[in-house]
């Protein structure tokens, strides 16, 4: 507890010494009991150095200049001390000017002894709060009793003090009470603190509002903080004096305020006050506000990270899994996992979580799975999720969906839908559809889809619609899609477009597709409609390739046609592959497109396998144009299967002849 103050300095007396009496706080490691009433957050306020005697208020001398100045020390019964006591050699400046400083403490410490058994209440009171610092509370007592008695106002606050450590509230309160009606702002601030925490919260006010109006920062603070806790909008304002004053909480607290309200410039001013004085929640907040600007503006991003390391390094885990994350996506996902190990270590569940992806991601399912465990036990439910993917990407059903079932029962939305989902492929809807309810009435945007898919397969049209529209409400692109395909049905074109684009912003490919379909049949948007089914294409959707290639064969680029004919059918598109043949056989390419023909027929291509009779039959193979022949005529369509027939009896005329 440190002791300050100068109040009202007298004539002829040395000024009296009031407690700062500021509230220790879970940040702080001297957190005790016996201290002052605590702060209701973790409001630490930079302690400046305290008027007086000590080192830090010592001008540096050398030894010659001290042995000169005070003579030789004189031990006990005034002998002198042994010369080597003076020796400057192996005294290094530290353990001088602590000598020193002990010397003149004790030395002021004797003249406030002095004065104080002569009578002065003054010098009481100031040995009082002497010893009070010291931690001599037993000596202190008595001195502050007498100084207090005779009307001194700081050593009433300051026996206030130590009457509190010493356990007896209800005194300390009369003190602090008395000094306070002096007019102490530091007596006025613990007796507001120790109401309020016995819930006189009225007079807890009156007294706060003193301190904070006789200029004492933690008297604002804590009067914002009262505020704040019972929703009165004044808090705003105390806390700001506070925060002036240098209060690094009341600065955080602020900003916090300022960003609930929408203000994110002020809120990022008042928290770099605040990180500026190493307060680590603040640090961090400022990192997350730095990192979201930086989406428009990537030179933020390494002072977001610097604001991460020193929160980190100030101890909160939060920063260093988020620091992590910045690193990962710069690339760096070895010093991201460093950090996500410390702060997983720490407690942090989602930096455990992000550990155990990572190894997931390597196929290490040992070392993912115990991170995973290490974020349940933290309390973060997603460990459990995540043990749940992790089993099911392995085989192990049954215990995929045990965690499945323990987060969804914790109220993990995403893990009621993948439990529902394991229901009903089991074939269990009716314990499915609660699951995907439950997951959907919580926000779950799969688990709204996933209903409306559930109510479309009963043929509930309309209740499948309503959770389609709330699932495309939040952004997902497949129920848009659903929505835009039913507009199109009842011949709402506007109507269709309007959710085709949705669905492709939403990420839906066959969305982009069906939007480039729709935009190509009207014939009035054609650059747009290139745009959407190369989007398609890039996402892999077979039939927009297939489109590509039709284009670029169109206006004559032929080798781009040909690349996405290929991707196409490498992945097992008919069409890509007929059209890939036809395009090879312009080329000279004879063989390759025999094969792209036959393995398009093999998929059931009508056209493939009559393009192969015909070449059968120019190769003076009967046999085998009569066998393709009947494929053509099996597969299709109808135009194709009428050629082939008349092929075919025309081979069956020529045999037979």
């Amino acid at each position: 507890m440190r002791l300050i103050g100068k109040s009202g300095a007298k004539p002829g007396a040395a000024a009296e010494a009031d407690t700062d009496a500021w509230a220790e706080s879970a940040e702080s490691p001297e957190n005790r009991p016996g201290t002052l009433p605590a702060q209701r957050t973790s409001g630490l306020s930079e302690r400046p150095a305290a008027d007086g005697f000590g080192p830090d208020s010592l001008v540096h001398v050398s030894t010659r200049q001290f042995s000169a100045a005070v003579g030789p020390y004189r031990g006990q019964g005034g002998e002198e001390a042994p010369a080597a006591a003076l020796d400057p050699a192996g005294l290094d400046s530290t353990s001088f000017e602590t000598a020193l400083a002990a010397r003149e403490s004790a030395a002021l410490e004797a003249r406030h002894r002095q004065a104080a058994d002569a009578g002065d209440a003054d010098a009481a009171g100031r040995l009082g709060t002497l010893l009070l610092r010291r931690g001599d509370l037993e000596d202190a007592e008595s001195y502050l009793r007498a100084a207090a008695a005779a009307g001194v106002r700081a050593a009433a606050n300051n026996l206030g003090v130590l009457l509190h450590q010493l356990g007896h509230r209800a005194e300390a309160g009369q003190w602090w009470r008395q000094a306070a009606v002096a007019g102490s702002a530091p007596a006025a601030h613990a007796l507001g603190l120790q109401l309020r925490d016995q819930g006189e919260e009225e007079a807890a006010e009156y007294w706060l509002h003193f301190a904070a109006d006789h200029g004492h920062p933690l008297g604002a603070y804590a009067l914002g903080d009262l505020m704040e806790h019972r929703r009165d909008v004044r808090a705003e304002r105390w806390f700001k004096v506070s925060a002036d004053a240098g209060h690094r909480e009341a600065a955080y607290r602020l900003a916090r305020m300022r960003e609930a309200a929408g203000d994110k410039d002020t809120a990022e001013a008042w928290y770099r006050t605040a990180a500026a004085r190493s307060h680590a929640r603040a640090a961090l907040r400022l990192g997350v506000l730095l990192e979201e600007r930086a989406r428009t503006d990537r030179s933020l991003l390494d002072e977001a990270a610097r604001w991460y390391r020193q929160s980190a390094q100030n101890g909160e885990p939060r920063a260093a899994c988020a620091l992590g994350f910045l690193l990962r996506d710069s690339g760096d996902v070895a010093a991201a996992a460093e950090w996500w190990q410390e702060a997983a270590e720490a407690g942090d569940g989602n930096a455990a979580n992000a550990l155990g992806a990572l190894h997931a991601g390597r196929g290490e399912a040992k070392a993912a799975e115990h991170w995973y465990r290490t974020a349940l036990d933290a309390g973060d439910q997603n460990g459990a999720f995540n043990l749940g993917l992790l089993c099911a990407g392995t085989g192990r059903e049954q215990q995929a969906e045990q965690w499945y079932r323990r987060a969804a029962y914790a109220g993990h939305r995403e893990a009621c839908n993948a439990l529902a989902v394991v229901l009903l492929q089991r074939g269990d809807e009716s314990g499915a559809e609660p699951w995907f309810s439950k997951a959907a009435e919580a926000g779950s945007v799969d688990g709204a889809f996933n209903l409306g898919v559930l109510h479309a397969g009963r043929g509930e049209g309309r209740q499948a619609q309503e959770w389609y529209a709330r699932a495309a409400a939040e952004g997902h692109g497949e129920a848009a899609l659903q929505l835009a395909v039913a507009q199109e049905q009842r011949g709402n074109l506007s109507g269709a477009l309007e959710r085709y684009r949705q669905a492709a912003a939403g990420g839906s490919a066959e969305g982009a597709f069906r939007l480039a379909s729709v935009l190509d049949r009207r014939g009035d948007a054609d650059a747009e409609a290139e745009h959407w089914y190369a989007l398609a294409a890039d996402a892999g959707h077979r039939r927009a390739q297939v489109r590509m290639g039709v284009r670029a064969a169109e206006r004559g680029a032929l080798e781009i046609a040909e690349s996405w004919y290929r991707r196409a059918a490498e992945a097992g598109s008919r069409s890509a592959a007929f059209n890939l043949g036809l395009l090879l056989a312009r080329q000279d390419s004879e063989a390759e497109a025999m094969l792209w023909y036959t393995r398009a027929a093999d998929a059931g291509h009508g056209r493939a396998a009559l393009r192969l009779a015909l070449l059968a039959l120019r190769r003076g193979e009967p046999v085998q144009a009569e066998n393709w022949c009947r494929r053509a005529i099996d597969q299709g369509p109808a135009e194709v299967a009428e050629r082939a027939g008349r092929l075919l009896g025309a081979l069956h005329a020529e045999l037979s002849a």
